[in-house]
């Protein structure tokens, strides 16, 4: 693509050329093509904004400023015989509105003598957004004999009496009065809940301080340290992580000493972490071999004749979905194939029941897309139920199937919730959609009644479609045909692509498992984000699992397993039991990793796994270069521990 096509002395002009908006300012854009002679040629332009949420285009130009800040709009010229297609990026500012308050977290207006405590400050402009490009350096102590403030914010506490800190930028100010009274802490006892553990085992904390008379100062400050002497004494560190709320988590075996401290009083404590040990290697039983066609998503289930089988779809093939008789996984045998029109089947599901599947398609020549509807209840002999592309036809990218509803990606916009009852009639009988600028979603998953879409810079939402839950997790009344959202939690990068809920067998915490896909510079990046949820209000992200040199795809987690496609990666095994916190692949939970791979494949001798799953005491990938793998664990060796 070209600014402009010099054989033929054409170029776009914008009028006009630079642009400068203010928040919730509209302009019409306006591109021409014009030749040498700067003759307007008639011709069709499209817009497209690289950042929908903060600055939106309509496909006639009509631009609107949402949030401050610098973007790119995109105008195309379509290709047209000879001519080739055409681009040109256009900057436009949105200028940031004027600063309105500083606002501090939860400071004491009571510190006492020998504490320290970290200050915070958020700024935000007169439209209430929150400026992250602004850090407040200006802090200033009215007596600084009474406490002082740093530029990060630090205060120190030094002797008894009251000063006023002041925060100031860019002319806006923040005061508040803070009072230093003696300290009456004395001694500090702590206790941990285990001095024995494993790496990633997360521990906990107590700390007690008291006074000259043993009575408990209950809102005395403890601050947590420790310090380490590793088992490799060969120049490796032995890196933990400590949080001020008590809990500890180590990466590396050694003992550690965990310190609290209140001013100059300190109590400590050992305890001797012990490797995780909990890696086996993986056995394969079987591939599945498909070299001509991109492999996608898998299913994998239990047919109504006892014998297992699978589904792939394909991707940017030719239509194809392919059905797998792997009730021997060492000789997995196609049995049938359905073709659509469609360029990709991206998603296949099977019902609960094993009797019905859905399959996804993109890029129909009709532009109908949809999904198709099968009857599997012979897997050797698939047949098409149905067709549903009313109001589904920019393409269904994922799908899934829950007590005879379909939830189906629409176009990336939304889901829609179709009714299969009658799977030769299904009937739309709602869609959930979010309202936030330039929203869209990738997947969706449904667990005990609850809808988790993974919706890219949206986060992660949970809908309620019946939810079998309780506590404080009960439903709100929502149903397919009335489905209504619980909750949501996002993460700065904006990658959500997936996610898995579960709860945890081991330490009865409830996560969810959010995983991203991004491609800084073509190359597959993010990782696993972990959630701990206490309500839909309260979603903590606790804790990640990161490989450096590859990115996520798709997750599956049972019995306090992960399992992880990881593109390039392979798939990864992954021990998630207990209280999770810190990056699990620093801690020794990896259990096992298997990189799928053959010397004719779509890229010969690379994996690039796209889904895994679960099945039995097997482990079946799909791989986009190879096809279908199944594998298995081999039983444990040695001292691995559970």
């Amino acid at each position: 693509m070209v600014a402009q096509d010099e054989e033929n002395g054409l170029k776009i002009v914008t009028d006009p050329e630079v642009i400068s908006l203010d928040v919730g300012q509209e302009l019409q854009l306006k591109a021409m093509l014009v030749n040498a002679e700067g003759e307007v040629q008639p011709d069709t332009m499209i817009y497209f904004s690289r950042a929908r949420r903060a600055l939106s285009v309509t496909r006639s130009g009509l631009m609107k400023a949402l949030e401050p800040g610098s973007y790119t709009v995109i105008v195309y010229k379509t290709a047209q015989g000879d001519n080739p297609v055409m681009r040109k990026n256009v900057t436009v500012t949105v200028n940031y509105p004027k600063l309105d308050r500083i606002v501090f977290n939860d400071v004491p207006n009571k510190l006492y003598a020998g504490t320290s405590f970290q200050l915070e400050s958020r700024v935000y402009d007169v439209l209430d957004f929150k400026r992250e490009d602004l850090e407040v350096s200006d802090y200033k102590s009215s007596n600084t004999k009474v406490l002082n403030i740093n530029q990060f914010g630090r205060i120190n506490a030094k002797s008894t009496g009251k000063a006023t800190i002041t925060a100031t930028i860019e002319g806006v100010t923040k005061t508040q009065e803070i009072e230093v009274v003696k300290n009456p802490v004395t001694s500090v006892e702590i206790s941990i809940d285990q001095d024995v553990a494993r790496t990633g085992d997360v521990l906990t904390i107590q700390a007690i301080a008291k006074d000259n008379k043993g009575n408990m100062v209950s809102d005395a400050p403890i601050v947590y340290s420790f310090t380490a002497r590793p088992d490799d004494s060969r120049g490796e560190a032995a890196p933990a992580q400590i949080e001020q709320n008590g809990k500890f988590v180590a990466n590396k075996s050694g003992l550690y000493t965990i310190m609290a401290r209140n001013s100059g009083t300190i109590a400590e404590t050992t305890v001797k972490i012990n490797p995780r040990n909990v890696q086996r290697e993986v056995e394969i039983l079987g591939n599945a071999k498909v070299t001509d066609v991109p492999t996608s998503d898998l299913w994998v289930w239990e047919g109504i004749d006892g014998r297992d089988y699978a589904a792939t779809g394909t991707h940017v093939g030719r239509g194809e979905a392919f059905f797998w008789d792997v009730t021997d996984p060492e000789n997995m045998i196609a049995i049938d194939t359905i073709t659509v029109d469609a360029r990709v089947v991206n998603d296949v599901k099977v019902s609960e029941d094993g009797k019905i599947a859905v399959i996804s398609r993109e890029g129909a020549s009709d532009r109908k897309n949809g999904l198709v509807i099968l009857d599997v209840t012979d897997p050797s002999n698939v047949e098409i139920l149905s067709r549903f592309d009313n109001g589904l036809t920019g393409g269904v990218h994922n799908v899934f199937i829950y007590e005879n509803h379909i939830y189906a990606i629409n176009n990336g916009r939304r889901y829609d919730i179709i009714n299969i009852e009658d799977p030769k009639n299904p009937y739309r009988v709602s869609q959930f959609e979010l309202d936030t600028p330039g929203h869209a979603v990738h997947d969706v998953w449904i667990e005990d009644g609850i809808a988790y879409s993974s919706n890219w810079s949206d986060g992660v939402v949970a809908v309620d479609v019946g939810s079998k839950l309780g506590g404080d997790m009960e439903s709100i009344g929502g149903s397919p045909e009335n489905p209504k959202m619980l909750g949501s939690f996002t993460y700065p990068s904006g990658w959500n692509h997936a996610a898995f809920p579960f709860k945890s067998k081991s330490s009865d915490h409830f996560y969810i498992a959010a995983g991203d896909e991004a491609f800084p510079g073509g190359i597959p990046a993010g990782w696993i984000h972990f959630f701990k949820l206490n309500n839909w209000e309260e979603a903590e992200e606790v804790a990640r699992y990161e490989v450096p040199e590859a990115g996520t795809h798709n997750i599956w987690i049972k019995d306090d397993v992960m399992y992880v496609a990881y593109y390039q990666g392979g798939l990864r095994i992954v021990d998630v039991s207990g209280e999770l916190m810190g990056n699990l692949y620093d801690q020794g939970r990896e259990i096992a990793k298997f990189k799928p791979a053959v010397n004719d494949g779509i890229g010969p001798n690379q994996p690039m796994s796209w889904g895994p799953q679960p099945y039995k005491d097997m482990i079946f990938v799909s791989d986009m270069n190879s096809g279908l793998w199944a594998i298995k664990l081999k039983p444990v060796q040695g001292t691995a521990s559970n």
